[in-house]
């Protein structure tokens, strides 16, 4: 495991593999820092910091920014990115003193903020204040983070430029030159793609190919503007400009196959001075290939958000939540295993679901007003929405409902299957990567309603939708092992295969003296393949990330 990475102590978690999903990039900029020199600003340097068994570690840290109070760090960080965790990060702002290097003194300290990885990543772009000790404001002090996966399996693009008869540059021999692209955002300003290498003493250059991601060339717009240079290479750092010209990643794609594409190679200055002015060379696009691969986080960038829905086992088999040996009692001081899966499993997922609204139902009680049996029942008694706020929320409305409905059976979740998969079905129609729904079950025993249910997995399995079976207590579970297809493929009493391996089973007692996040790696590790898998069957591709206001702002620090 990389340093970089928070993580309990590799628990001897059952069939947890804990596969890197990505890398992702983190640029850090701040604004209105503390002036904390008497003869000058301030000169700071960021710290990173990841939790790791309850201590905070430092990762890395950014160069000093000489006498600036509102720093933009050239210092790209580097995170593993696991979805099945929550990575806790800290940002520490520090004024440095050269040789001395950045004191950790409480007088240097310019300020700090702590957030999850999940929590850049599905916002993409994420602006808080910084805080001194003992949670003070540090002025109007605040920090930005903007978060990249890094390319390599986001789709990305192949390029190979050569340049004919570009002008000379040099008396005593001939050119140096090297080409750089510029992205041109929305505000105007230009992102540097990409710089090739310096061919020596050439004026018709053939540079090496290269790759870049389709994310960090156009931000994946085709007609998104792009700038190309080309310069003459001075050892001094005074390199000569020898002319430029603009394109887009759509006219690029001309190039496919056989055909190449080129472009006249000018500098504005000679077109008006001189008459006869043609240009400065020619570029040539030799060669372009697209390959085009996404990943879970080209989809949570796009936007596509994660919509929980937990689903609670109130059958009779349970035993009475009035009695200390029901797994539904309260205990004051110790949540019961309901609760614990509950909360490991929905922490994760509430940093990918913006409006933090979760579904909460349950099934194989007798609810009021009538008593009779449901299958479906909102257990916030709100038939007409079944949301509650929160991981908090879910909590409070469950052991609200327990006094209210009386437990009983059978135990069937076909019903709760196909309600969540008709809202999935709704989503479908979209046509879009907008929303992936994870459904999960927390049951104590072996479903009764067996061929419905895999009836209802199968017809699930070409949904935008996961499920994830915990099994509570201490029953015979062998039956349940069925429904992950991991040992073969579940098919429907008809014969009829899952499309894709939706189900992820575990009984809780495996984890019992786990800490709650072996529980939530364990049964979250697959659902990121899923996702993939999902939407490459169904071939959308990942949403565009819409680039936040830059005061998207996230609550503020725990």
């Amino acid at each position: 495991r990389a340093t970089a990475t928070m993580g309990e102590a590799t628990e001897p978690s059952p069939q947890a593999p804990l596969a890197v999903l990505s890398k992702v990039e983190l640029r850090v900029s701040c604004k209105h820092l503390l002036d904390r020199d008497t003869l000058n600003k301030s000169d700071p340097c960021v710290l990173l910091l990841m939790q790791s068994q309850g201590q905070w570690m430092e990762v890395d840290r950014s160069e000093v920014i000489k006498s600036n109070l509102n720093p933009v760090f050239a210092k790209i960080f580097t995170v593993d990115y696991y979805f099945e965790e929550v990575q806790k990060l800290r940002f520490e702002v520090y004024d440095s003193h050269g040789h001395a290097g950045v004191g950790t003194h409480d007088d240097d300290f310019l300020g700090g903020m702590e957030c999850t990885v999940g929590q850049i990543v599905a916002q993409k772009r994420v602006t808080k204040p910084l805080f001194l000790k003992y949670g003070k404001f540090a002025g109007k002090s605040t920090i930005t983070v903007i978060s990249e996966e890094i390319s390599g399996n986001n789709g990305y693009v192949e390029l190979a430029f050569r340049a004919k008869k570009l002008d000379d540059k040099d008396l005593f021999s001939k050119s140096d030159p090297f080409l750089e692209i510029y992205r041109i955002d929305d505000d105007r300003s230009e992102q540097l793609v990409y710089r090739t290498e310096v061919v020596k003493n050439n004026l018709s250059p053939i540079w090496e190919p290269f790759k870049v991601s389709l994310n960090s060339l156009c931000s994946c717009e085709e007609k998104r503007k792009l700038r190309c240079v080309v310069w003459d290479y001075d050892s001094r750092g005074k390199h000569d400009f020898i002319g430029e010209f603009f394109t887009t990643f759509e006219e690029m794609q001309k190039a496919m196959g056989e055909n190449k594409v080129q472009w006249d190679c000018m500098n504005p200055k000679y077109k008006i001075k001189k008459r006869n002015y043609k240009n400065s060379g020619v570029v040539v696009l030799l060669d372009l290939k697209i390959h085009r691969v996404y990943s879970f986080l080209d989809y949570i960038m796009g936007g596509c958000q994660i919509h929980f829905t937990v689903a609670i086992d109130f059958t009779a088999s349970n035993g009475d939540p009035r009695n200390s040996c029901s797994l539904h009692y309260i205990n004051p001081y110790q949540p019961n295993e309901y609760l614990k899966a509950l909360v490991a499993v929905g922490e994760i997922c509430q940093d990918y679901d913006s409006d933090k609204k979760f579904s909460a139902l349950g099934f194989g009680a007798r609810i009021p007003p009538k008593y009779e049996v449901s299958h479906d029942f909102a257990i916030n008694f709100n038939p007409d929405n079944d949301e509650c706020e929160g991981i908090q929320g879910v909590v409070e409305s469950y052991q609200s409902c327990l006094p209210k409905i009386q437990l009983y059976g059978p135990t069937n979740v076909a019903p709760i299957i196909s309600k969540v998969a008709r809202v999935a079905a709704d989503e479908e129609r979209t046509k879009e990567a907008s929303q992936y729904f994870i459904l999960l079950i927390l049951t104590d025993g072996v479903v009764t309603d067996m061929a419905d249910t895999r009836e209802a997995i199968v017809r699930a399995s070409y949904l935008p939708m996961s499920i994830i079976i915990v099994g509570v207590g201490n029953a015979d579970f062998t039956d349940m092992q069925i429904l992950d297809g991991d040992d073969g493929i579940l098919r429907s009493p008809k014969g009829e295969p899952v499309l894709r391996d939706i189900v992820q089973f575990v009984p809780f007692r495996e984890f019992k003296n786990a800490s709650p996040t072996a529980l939530a790696k364990c049964v979250l590790a697959e659902v990121p393949k899923q996702v993939v898998e999902y939407y490459s069957y169904k071939a959308f591709p990942p949403r565009c990330p819409q680039t936040e206001t830059p005061d998207s702002n996230l609550s503020s620090p725990q």
